[in-house]
């Protein structure tokens, strides 16, 4: 017994040097890449460089090591153990380790097998592609730009999206967008305008259909719904963009975005609704943060009229915004939990889709607590020193929002 744990002892390094020297890009490591980073870092996508191939991950993989390693990526802020979502994203340890280990042997390529790489990830060709009818010159003035546009989708008849994408023009500038719909034709004037713009009155006056078809925060990806489901989008409908430009200083900066749409195959099951509850809704206002404090605010909607389905949720705060936290209370007093973020981060924002359906019942009350640090502790305040803050589109200004995609309730959801 004692020879063969000494044997043991003598050649275990050998069997991990042995085990360490296995992993390959192509035998390991491609397959988490694909996984976890391939959806934002490829050609068109809203990361910074493409992952696709062996030279673009071996060229950063010691950045990729680092980010990883301290789990800066891949992002993840929502708690995994307040619920699940089917579009989490996350390194095992394991995954963690093989990296480490690649990179410290020297990143080795390994052998490529049949059918091995791009096949496993294609960039789906949307069905419809919609760029904004003119390049957008954003002004060189330093300060936070808010416009409107219209792009006309000339769709021949009604459809259901299946997948919304948002596709930034300019990577660097383009803060957020917000998409809407309109059937009335009678806003197209709106293109360009400034939020600031005394002719916004007509886009009050002639709300769009759907006040929130999809939005693109940073970090968002595409939104795609489950099988048999789609947001309802009709004939000739205009797609209204809200575009938020980040202050900008230099000449002939442009923006195109880019919309895009993937219809399901036949006219869906069901229709997916969105809710969006909004400042209006704070049950402790005034939405107010003096200098040098902290701040919980609640907000509340319901009761909710009838039993619906939930299929996911997307919170929104600005820079001072420090936690998030959201569920429904039934008529029993159980609680439904939606989203907790402990540590809210600006830059990473994103539509969670539930791994399975919220079922709300009829009468159920949404509830949501924020906390919003205005002090000089918080790295993220954009004042130094702190300023008074309120509501406002700017970044430097507040928001407290909760969208919600959800279903009609039917029986074995």
């Amino acid at each position: 017994m004692k020879i063969i744990l000494v044997i043991f002892i003598l050649f275990q390094p050998i069997l991990l040097f042995s085990q360490e020297k296995s992993i390959t890009y192509y035998g390991e490591i491609e397959s988490i890449i694909l996984k976890n980073c391939i959806p934002c870092h490829s050609p068109g996508q809203s990361g910074p460089f493409s992952l696709l191939t062996f030279e673009d991950v071996s060229k950063r993989g010691n950045f990729i090591g680092h980010v990883t390693k301290t789990g800066y990526m891949p992002p993840w802020k929502a708690d995994r153990e307040f619920q699940q979502y089917k579009n989490e994203r996350g390194l095992t340890e394991d995954e963690i380790e093989a990296i480490q280990i690649w990179l410290k042997n020297g990143m080795p390529k390994g052998k490529k097998k049949v059918h091995q790489s791009q096949s496993k990830f294609q960039i789906e060709k949307p069905d419809l592609s919609l760029k904004m009818t003119s390049s957008y010159l954003i002004p060189a003035s330093n300060k936070d730009d808010y416009r409107f546009f219209h792009i006309p989708t000339n769709l021949p008849e009604d459809k259901f999206l299946r997948k919304i994408e948002f596709i930034p023009g300019n990577k660097r500038l383009v803060h957020h967008s917000r998409l809407m719909t309109d059937t009335t034709h009678m806003i197209r004037s709106i293109d360009g305008m400034s939020a600031n713009d005394p002719g916004i009155s007509a886009f009050e006056k002639y709300p769009p259909l759907d006040k929130f078809l999809y939005g693109w925060v940073p970090g968002n990806s595409a939104i795609e719904f489950p099988t048999g489901t789609g947001k309802k989008i009709y004939r000739e409908t205009d797609i209204i963009l809200n575009i938020h430009y980040a202050p900008n200083s230099k000449e002939n900066q442009y923006d195109q975005s880019i919309v895009n749409f993937y219809f399901t195959e036949n006219k869906a099951e069901r229709e997916v609704y969105s809710l969006a509850i909004a400042e209006d809704n704070i049950s402790n206002p005034p939405f107010f943060i003096p200098a040098g404090e902290k701040k919980t605010f609640y907000s509340s909607f319901g009761p909710i009229p009838v039993d619906i389905s939930v299929i996911g949720v997307l919170p929104h705060m600005h820079y001072i915004g420090k936690t998030f936290r959201a569920f429904a209370i039934t008529p029993e007093g159980e609680a439904i939990h939606l989203i907790k973020i402990d540590n809210w981060d600006f830059k990473w924002q994103e539509t969670y889709m539930f791994k399975k359906l919220q079922i709300i019942p009829k009468n159920s009350v949404i509830l949501i607590e924020a906390t919003f640090d205005n002090t000089e502790h918080n790295p993220a305040n954009p004042n130094n020193p702190p300023k008074d803050i309120t509501y406002g589109w700017n970044t430097t200004s507040e928001m407290l929002d909760l969208v919600l995609y959800y279903l009609d309730y039917k029986a074995g959801d």
